[in-house]
């Protein structure tokens, strides 16, 4: 494969992610973007499974993004990477760990549905990593949508600043352009001449000298004049534009190809992702895209293993350039690697180039130590870098995995290893105590696609048990703990004695050890085996098998033999003090309440509200949608939930959808935590 020169410079580059939820037709829209561009020659079908980005086999069955797929094209002189994102909220971690790597997000809202799950999510996650926003409303074309309805929606939901850059003509069948140029359109709502003085204000406000000129000249600010005004808006979040598109039709298409090359910014105009340095220091280091001669800067966003080239790793160039060949460092790793390929990927299709600018997304090969989050650099003054973390959500389900076959446990290592490198949001987790291996996930969808792709894949015979729920445990008050361990044998014997004190902490704090002894009652050496003690009842859990969090853990006394004190002691009598205290600090079971929103005929929300309500679930709203449908929101604990996708198809003859994820966690019902207590030690009275 020859190599092709990078012949694009940072200043011209845009990087983009398409986010949204599930059904709003980002795949497709790629895909006319890609035609309208001439980067494919005609575009591909999510039906057929003929896209650029949803290529493998999962995917084509399942007619969804499972991953992230990265391609790109070239318009009006400028380069375009898109990121092609999955919408089910149960991929939310991979959808998320793209937002580093781009400079806008693009929030598809499907005009049939209106503001979903994700939709909101992604517009939320979006504006804390500080990205420029656009919202694309697609599917104008479709029957018994009222477009208008769907942009007071918006506004409404994401505020004032959300003002469109072009508006719908004859029934969405035409794009009336409210900021580039005149048009002859007459818009289904609005005035084209409203729109733009509309867009106008809100961009002057941010530059004195412009606003004056605005209002001194007697003809219209041209839109050359709006681009740097119109970039520190985008920043600052003072300006969120809307457009209108068809991805079916073409409507809109090469108007949003003019919207993202000529008003999105490029890496120079875009707010820099925070780097930090992990030698102590709390104050933010940020990249520069535009110094092309300063030390190369890469972090790696994503991460696949194939089977034919091995380890794939894709990174985005934050400073200087890179070209193949490059010897870099990995992290704090004192060796370097060599770089002896570089790629650009246009789906499955991997086109090798010999440099990559700041801007640019590009793959390596065969780097085992590339990981998720990695930093990739090319001087030691960055060994100790890295990017401010993208905070995932927590898995909420989990299955045990069981080997039907003999001789396969390394293939089952091998698999575990190949979802946890390539989906961030996946845990794996070894219960020694019952010699169990848990696969966690965000839903159930995301276990049965991880499941396949073990067996497929690697061909392992394995067997599962019912999903488990995510409980965690905590405490509710102070409480001290005491032990002395103490046991002789024949020879040297055992000696450890712990007083410690737990104290609670605001939810969601994690957990906090603290060392209090004086005097050298417990030598400084065993004070980690104290600390390992208790951290193996934060592992296994003190009433009912979970996780233990939110709790400080304070040891302040103890006593230890100058011949029989081992660390072996004081892990023991760490342990044990510390579940002492916990019996005495009334602790009890948190369980997880998932946010979930059902879409359904309006005939049938009587049904689906008493159900809900029956299951412990409290109503938060619902709201009236195109085709005579309503979606209802509510919070409901997911140990009720069970298998809710065949409940819901029951109960609406196979016509309804939800989406849901973790929202918080709760107190369990004291019935509900006897049950879990007395599972986890069956011999509870």
């Amino acid at each position: 494969m020859a190599a092709s020169q990078t012949l694009h410079s940072t200043k011209n580059i845009r990087n983009i992610a398409v986010v949204g939820h599930a059904g709003s037709g980002k795949t497709t829209l790629i895909e006319a973007l890609l035609e309208k561009s001439g980067a494919i020659q005609s575009a591909g079908s999510v039906d057929k499974g003929t896209t650029v980005c949803d290529f493998t086999d999962q995917e084509k069955r399942l007619q969804h993004s499972l991953d992230v797929s990265t391609c790109y094209l070239e318009t009006d002189g400028t380069f375009i990477n898109l990121l092609d994102t999955p919408g089910y909220p149960d991929f939310m971690g991979r959808a998320l760990s793209v937002l580093p790597a781009v400079d806008t997000a693009a929030i598809v809202v499907n005009a049939q549905t209106g503001i979903e799950l994700i939709t909101q999510r992604m517009m939320d996650f979006s504006a804390q990593r500080k990205l420029c926003r656009l919202i694309i409303i697609n599917k104008i074309d479709a029957e018994n949508i009222n477009l208008q309805d769907i942009f007071k929606e918006i506004r409404t939901t994401f505020g004032r600043q959300c003002l469109p850059l072009n508006l719908p003509a004859q029934q969405g069948k035409a794009i009336a352009d409210c900021f580039f140029e005149s048009t002859d359109e007459t818009p289904d709502f609005a005035s084209v001449e409203a729109a733009h003085t509309e867009i106008v204000d809100q961009v002057v406000e941010l530059d004195d000298e412009l606003m004056e000129a605005y209002l001194e000249q007697d003809e219209d600010i041209n839109p050359d004049q709006l681009h740097d005004p119109f970039e520190r808006a985008l920043r600052a979040g003072h300006l969120i534009p809307v457009c209108f598109v068809s991805s079916d039709t073409g409507v809109g298409i090469q108007q949003l190809l003019r919207i993202l090359s000529k008003l999105m910014p490029s890496p120079m105009e875009g707010n820099p992702p925070e780097f930090f340095n992990d030698q102590g220091e709390k104050k933010a280091i940020i990249m520069s895209a535009g110094d092309m001669d300063g030390h190369f800067v890469g972090h790696v966003f994503k991460v696949n293993v194939d089977p034919y080239i091995g380890r794939l790793a894709t990174f985005r160039v934050h400073q200087g350039s890179i070209s193949k060949g490059d010897q870099v460092f990995i992290g704090d790793q004192r060796k370097t690697v060599r770089l002896a390929h570089l790629y650009q990927a246009q789906g499955k299709d991997l086109k090798e180039i010999s440099t990559a600018v700041s801007g640019d997304l590009c793959s390596v090969s065969k780097i085992e130590d590339l990981r998720f989050d990695t930093v990739v650099h090319s001087s030691h003054d960055e060994d100790e870098l890295h990017m401010k973390s993208m905070p995932m959500p927590p898995p909420m389900y989990g299955v045990a995995l069981e080997l039907m076959k003999r001789g396969q446990e390394k293939k089952l290592s091998d698999a575990l290893n190949k979802l946890t490198t390539e989906d961030p949001s996946v845990k794996v987790e070894f219960n020694a105590q019952v010699n169990e291996t848990v696969l966690r996930g965000m839903g159930e969808l995301h276990l049965r696609v991880a499941l396949e792709c073990m067996r497929k894949e690697f061909g392992i015979n394995i067997s599962t048990h019912p999903p488990k729920i995510a409980y965690l445990e905590t405490i509710t008050c102070q409480a001290e703990g005491h032990h002395r361990h103490k046991k002789q044998t024949g020879g040297a014997g055992q000696f450890g004695e712990v007083f410690l004190r737990i104290e609670p902490l605001p939810r969601g704090s994690g957990f906090e050890f603290s060392n209090k002894v004086v005097g050298g009652n417990i030598p400084r050496q065993f004070i980690p085996a104290v600390e390992k003690g208790v951290k193996q009842v934060l592992d296994e859990g003190a009433i009912a098998g979970y996780p233990l969090q939110d709790v400080k853990v304070i040891v302040y006394d103890g006593k230890h033999h100058p011949v029989d004190s081992k660390e072996v002691a004081f892990v023991a009598a760490g342990k044990r003090a510390f579940s002492d205290a916990i019996s005495k600090a009334k602790p009890m079971v948190l369980e997880p309440i998932a946010k979930i929103e059902v879409t359904i005929p309006s005939s049938y929300v009587g049904d689906i509200t008493g159900h809900l309500s029956g299951i412990r679930g409290r109503i938060a709203g619902s709201v009236a949608i195109a085709g005579n449908r309503v979606r209802i929101s509510a919070e409901v604990p997911l140990a009720e939930l069970g298998d809710y996708q065949t409940t819901l198809k029951s109960l609406t003859g196979g016509e309804g959808t939800f989406a849901m994820e973790l929202d918080h966690y709760e107190k369990t019902p004291p019935a509900a935590q006897k049950d879990l207590e007395k599972a986890f030690r069956p011999d509870i009275s």
